[in-house]
């Protein structure tokens, strides 16, 4: 959760891009990102993979009107809403892209290629049928910045106690080199997103940062197997809260659209 998920920025920016706030060029340089090219493959009326420009405007076409974002997990379908294949899928790939308005889904392939030094990333997005059908467990804005405003205080207490390394001094000093970097030359979401979506997902990434150094940085104090377990107990429903909240503020412009919002 150091960066946002590809998925993420798929979403945001092919909303902005289907809502005409944002040219074709420009969505397609910002959900690229620093990976060498993406292309779609299973799109309906493709033989063959295709470019984001010409995938997205088929997208259009064959009736969607907003994307949203799922980051599923073990026991955990965040954001899916079925059928099993397309769900199995995400799973693997820890996030994918729901389609509103057409019964579609994304899921990214990531490939890496070239020596150390110099590599590059190429993504695949296979287009597959989904269930219309509510998203599983995807909070609102308003429910997912209060739990995550309790999850940092609860985990910053809970690690701190622990004596891990992530409470203290030296994730302090990683989160804020992360947001200097992030401020420069970044949009945390693309146009036409609520600006308590931009303030949802910044804390969750703040979150989401805490809970990697926390064990980036080793075991700290906690240096017996049951410390170590009390660490992890103490990570995870706060790694599923920030989780949730990515997910509530890269679908906040679709849940907007449909309330009449836009």
């Amino acid at each position: 959760m150091l960066s946002e998920p590809r998925s993420g920025r798929l979403a945001a920016w092919g909303n902005a891009l289907l809502a005409g706030l944002v040219s074709p060029d420009d969505a397609v340089l910002a959900i690229v990102g620093e990976d060498a090219v993406h292309r779609v493959e299973g799109l309906p009326g493709e033989s063959g993979p295709v470019g984001l420009t010409l995938a997205l405007g088929r997208l259009r076409a064959l009736g969607v009107t907003g994307l949203r974002v799922a980051l599923p997990a073990p026991g955990h379908p965040l954001g899916l809403s079925g059928p099993p294949d397309f769900n199995a899928r995400a799973l693997v790939a820890e996030e994918a892209v729901v389609c509103h308005g057409g019964a579609l889904g994304l899921v990214p392939e990531v490939h890496e290629a070239g020596p150390d030094g110099d590599v590059h990333v190429e993504v695949v997005w296979h287009c597959l049928p989904v269930r219309e059908a509510p998203p599983a467990d995807v909070p609102s804005l308003g429910e997912a910045e209060r739990e995550l405003s309790e999850a940092l205080r609860e985990a910053t207490e809970v690690l701190s106690r622990l004596d891990v390394a992530g409470s203290g001094p030296v994730a302090e000093a990683a989160i804020n080199a992360y947001r200097a970097r992030a401020e420069r030359g970044r949009e945390v979401l693309a146009p036409g997103y609520p600006p308590r979506a931009v303030r949802v997902l910044e804390l969750a990434q703040r979150v989401g940062l805490l809970i990697s150094v926390a064990y980036e940085n080793g075991h700290g104090g906690a240096v017996s197997a049951s410390e170590i377990s009390a660490r992890a107990l103490a990570l995870r429903p706060v790694e599923r809260t920030a989780r949730r909240a990515q997910v509530a503020a890269y679908n906040a412009f679709v849940e907007e659209r449909e309330r009449g919002g836009r």
